[in-house]
């Protein structure tokens, strides 16, 4: 964070300092609400949890070198306190961010917001250092917690934002107010809670509402290939960038396809000129993605060369999204196991098909959660697209929602062993165990509560060590 007194930061927080001998010491290191993570100079948010107090861990945060604890009671050492630490971190957020000379840019979207996030930093950082949203901390506290870990240096800060209603985006932009503001898609993510994709279509829409005009810098970033997010242009004053493989994007795909590998290849096309793409990645649905981070490079000054370039050369920055490990034996696990909804669900298992050509495929699927009355036709339909690209088996792991997966790839034609339902992720890790062979790719997807990770991570353990622990 950029250094602030302790007095400075009292005042912005409308808190009162209590057993704070002298209020110009300044906090210099990193806002953080993990004790474990306190380091010289850090000022240590304390959250009441279910489980934790944060409060509780005062005395050994400032033992640790914290400069102060922003807490909602005093604490007996260094602190600043105020009525709600929550309100207080986002008015220290909103604060330091003004005071921030960096570019701000937000995105939003129902899928894919974290593997383009990291595409957007991987290409920015070729250009000037820049902050990001780690892993998927896109909420009210974990969105000021990455605002704040901005120095004087940060020139460019990328946001992730998610939402589970209508309100959310905006409040999360009012924190950080973005200029360049990237909706990805409208799916079916969370359709459960919102109720509607006209709904969620008005929650991810407020993220370009609020952005600066054209005349004052502000661009909105929409996807041409989706109906949804296009008709948010209407909702801005900004100027409008599109992108997609439509031919009226302003950045767009062409000649799209898949090496034997999995890998999306393009050509990539910007007003400024064109360039060919081949990704690490794995998967088609990532040229959306590598799509949307050219359209903010792009606006921000870098050329269609520069931007191919860094978009060849990106990886994965966040765990279990399309992770790729090859065996000693020549078994390929896919562990991508962090969540899953429709949209991602069926882009997993093209890859799958992609990369299994010649090879046999397992696809280990559990329940995709939050779909509310569209829960039984979305895993139905699933199961289903799992028959109709060849791949060699499924299984189905969990309860109701995952024989709903089964019973789809059975109507669909599946029969005999192609389709399988399993209790647990352990029951998952004894079948594969038995019948995996040499060469084969197993794909590991489902929503993050069930916790699949566990069997990517057995597969690849292997021998006794290879059982999935209790969870």
């Amino acid at each position: 964070m950029i250094a602030l007194s302790l007095a400075e930061i009292a005042e912005v927080v409308g808190g009162q300092t209590h057993d704070i001998p002298d209020p110009t010491v300044e906090v210099t290191g990193s806002v953080v609400r993990d004790s474990r993570e306190v380091g010289p100079g850090s000022l240590f948010v304390a959250f009441v949890g279910e489980r934790v107090d944060g409060h509780d861990y005062a005395a050994a945060v400032v033992e640790a070198g914290a400069a102060a604890v922003l807490a909602c009671r005093p604490v007996g050492v260094p602190a600043i306190v105020v009525e709600d630490v929550q309100t207080a971190l986002g008015a220290l957020a909103r604060h330091v961010v003004r005071r921030l000379g960096a570019t701000l840019v937000a995105l939003t979207g129902s899928a894919g917001k974290t593997s383009t996030k990291d595409l957007i930093a991987q290409v920015l950082q070729r250009k000037a250092p820049t902050v990001w949203t780690p892993g998927s901390l896109n909420n009210e506290i974990g969105l000021p917690l990455t605002a704040l870990s901005a120095t004087e240096e940060t020139r460019f800060l990328v946001l992730e934002m998610g939402a589970r209603g209508i309100g959310h985006i905006r409040y999360l932009a009012d924190l950080t107010p973005p200029r360049i503001g990237l909706v990805l898609n409208v799916g079916t993510a969370h359709i459960g809670e919102f109720g509607g994709r006209e709904q969620i279509a008005q929650a991810k829409g407020e993220l370009v509402e609020g952005l600066p005009s054209a005349e004052d810098g502000g661009a909105a970033i929409l996807n041409a290939d989706d109906p949804f997010v296009r008709a948010m242009a209407t909702r801005t004053k900004a100027k409008v960038i599109l992108f997609g493989e439509s031919g009226e994007a302003d950045v767009r795909a062409e000649n799209v396809r898949l090496t034997d590998s999995g890998q999306p290849a393009f050509t990539l096309h910007t007003p400024s000129g064109a360039s060919d793409v081949t990704m690490r990645l794995y998967g088609e649905h990532h040229v959306s993605n590598a799509l949307a981070a050219a359209a903010v490079a792009h606006e921000l000054g870098m050329s269609a060369s520069e931007i191919a370039t860094a978009l060849s050369e990106a990886g994965s920055l966040s765990r279990w999204r399309m992770e790729v490990t090859e065996r000693p034996d020549g078994v390929t696990v896919v562990n991508d196991a962090y969540n899953a909804n429709p949209e991602s669900m069926r882009a997993a298992l093209r890859a799958l098909a992609a990369m299994g050509q010649g090879r046999r495929t397992w696809a280990v699927l559990g329940k995709m959660a939050e779909l509310g009355d569209e829960a039984l036709a979305e895993h139905d339909a699933v199961g289903r697209l799992a028959v109709r690209l060849n791949v060699g088996k499924l299984v189905a792991v969990g309860g109701r929602e995952a024989s709903w997966l089964q019973l789809g790839a059975y109507n669909e034609g599946s029969w005999g062993e192609e389709s399988v339902h399993v209790s647990d992720a352990q029951a998952a890790v004894d079948l594969l165990r038995s019948e995996l062979r040499p060469g084969d790719v197993v794909l590991v997807k489902a929503s993050r509560s069930v916790g699949l990770e566990s069997v990517a991570e057995a597969l690849l353990a292997g021998g006794a060590e290879g059982e999935v622990a209790a969870r």
